[in-house]
């Protein structure tokens, strides 16, 4: 295994062995504070992302029901503190992932209604028809996300790929014909999506992107009229976009490919590239993290344990160590730096890591598994049991953050009302 290899493994093989025998709950599961919850107990489904308020970790969703898919209202969530997001099998924050990308989503009941950041529904809403032809499941009341990925993401965790069975082109866009299955292949008989591209897909060969017309040009695919594909196997991207047609030709639903990765080289580049991208973002922002418990000492001074979130490279989880001095912020549920005029440096708590203890046996999806035990001489209000918080190894940078990103005392910051989302 090469080097791009053995770095594209390290990011979603681990989210693979926790996921892939989960079941989806047929029952709503609400969080509580300071347990992370149960993934085979999330509810699940998929849609396009068609808004995003990325300082608040939230946004709408189309979710994808029994009807006609463009009639769907965006759907707000939010993201649970803890939640995770992927994007070309690689770590990503809500910024990352281009409107219009069809998202997987594990989901929960919001862990407290009253302070829900978006509109809190009744726990039956996924089973009612929302009427006008789009059908039932589209309106979720398990709208906090604890796992947000992408197409390949997804396929990537769940050791899946897209078989291309046959290309038809005319004037340069068309239709591939093509089955999601197990890599490994197996005796079910998926059923067969059919979905468009034009001049705008992006195709990846190797280190190489290639368009359409190239592939037309080496013959791959025909210059007009159909080929067969043999059951190519690739990785895809999905978004949705208007279609030709008419509804009973499938335009009101069908999806749209916005890339093809043909060999694994392709996709493990992509998934390099956006790692690194949010290992810079993760240094700038600080390690989030939740707050398990505070032993008080005298004038200040206190002891906290807390447990680092998941879902993060593991060179950044590295730069945790015993003896290393470090910084300690209070944050909100939507992981908001608390106070800071003068950056998050301004007001945080000053310290050493003086213990790092790594969990044996599974680890819940959410959590790293990591906790440290950071002392200070000087603890701020914002770290308490349970209270969300963000820690800085002193070898990350101090950077200043945008003004959204953090909150003073206003109630409405630390917890933004849903006010903007409508009311269906």
């Amino acid at each position: 295994m090469n080097t791009n290899r053995r770095l594209a493994a390290t990011f979603y093989l681990p989210l693979a062995l926790l996921i892939t025998t989960a079941t989806i709950a047929d029952e709503p599961f609400r969080p509580e504070a300071g347990k992370f919850p149960p993934l085979e107990k999330s509810h699940a489904y998929r849609g396009e992302l068609v808004f995003v308020d990325h300082a608040n970790r939230r946004g709408s969703i189309r979710v994808e029901g029994t009807g006609k898919f463009y009639r769907n209202d965006p759907h707000p969530f939010a993201l649970l503190p803890y939640g995770i997001v992927r994007y070309h099998g690689a770590p990503a924050d809500l910024r990352d992932i281009p409107l219009g990308t069809v998202m997987h989503v594990r989901a929960f009941l919001p862990p407290d209604p009253k302070t829900s950041s978006v509109p809190v529904l009744p726990v039956d809403s996924k089973s009612k028809d929302a009427g006008h032809y789009r059908g039932t499941g589209i309106f979720p009341a398990e709208n906090h996300i604890l796992l947000l990925e992408d197409e390949p993401s997804h396929c990537l965790r769940e050791r899946l790929v897209w078989n291309l069975h046959e290309v038809e082109v005319k004037n340069g866009e068309g239709t591939i014909a093509a089955t999601r299955a197990p890599k490994q292949g197996g005796n079910a008989k998926p059923a067969e999506d059919v979905m468009t591209f034009d001049f705008a897909t992006r195709i990846w060969r190797g280190s190489e992107r290639i368009s359409v017309a190239r592939m037309i040009a080496e013959e791959a695919w025909p210059v007009s009229g159909k080929k067969c594909l043999g059951g190519q196997p690739v990785l895809l991207g999905v978004t949705w976009k208007p279609a030709p047609g008419d509804g009973l030709s499938g335009a009101f639903t069908r999806l749209h490919i916005s890339d093809i990765w043909l060999d694994d080289a392709a996709i493990e580049q992509a998934a390099l590239f956006q790692a690194e991208a949010h290992k810079v973002f993760i240094r700038s922002r600080w390690m989030p993290a939740w707050v398990d418990a505070v032993e008080y000492g005298k004038f200040g001074r206190a002891t906290v344990t807390a447990t680092l979130f998941g879902g993060m490279d593991a060179s950044l989880y590295a730069d945790f160590q015993k003896g290393v001095q470090a910084q300690m912020n209070g944050a909100e549920n939507t992981l908001k730096h608390a106070g800071g005029h003068y950056g998050p440096s301004h007001i945080a708590s000053n310290g050493q890591i003086t213990t790092i203890t790594k969990a044996d046996g599974k680890i819940p999806l959410g959590s790293s598994g990591i906790q440290i035990q950071f002392e200070t001489d000087l603890i701020i209000e914002g770290i308490r049991p349970a209270r969300v918080i963000r820690v800085r190894p002193e070898s990350w940078p101090k950077r200043q953050i945008p003004r959204e990103e953090y909150v003073n005392d206003s109630l409405e910051e630390r917890f933004p009302t849903p006010a903007i989302f409508p009311k269906y």
